[in-house]
């Protein structure tokens, strides 16, 4: 399963309104789980069986729950049983199938 993620806390008292130190404390898990991952801007992606995906993404909320009164949770999750390394081969598959619509272009 592919899971992105997203977790932030709120009540920080910070007057910037900052999360980095609590979403580096979420990514950390995250890379430290072993699980392929890959964090962008917006959301954190993981790929894995379902109860350690799933233990991962707690224990990330968990620790961003350090930061503020209150954590809020974005999931999105893709189950696809009998499939695994589509972190990158999905994105493969799409690279491929925008390079064949631009031949079909020319």
């Amino acid at each position: 399963m592919l899971v992105a993620f997203s977790v932030a806390p709120s009540g920080t008292g910070r007057a910037d309104g900052s999360v980095h130190d609590a979403v580096a404390a979420a990514v950390r898990i995250v890379r430290e789980s072993g699980l392929p991952n890959r964090t962008t801007s917006m959301f954190t992606e993981l790929e894995g069986e379902w109860d350690e995906v799933f233990d991962v993404v707690r224990r990330a909320t968990e620790a961003v729950g350090e930061y503020g009164s209150r954590v809020s949770l974005v999931l999105k999750a893709d189950i696809r049983p009998g499939y695994s390394g589509e972190l990158d081969a999905k994105i493969e598959r799409l690279e491929t199938a925008i390079d064949d619509a631009g031949e079909g272009a020319a």
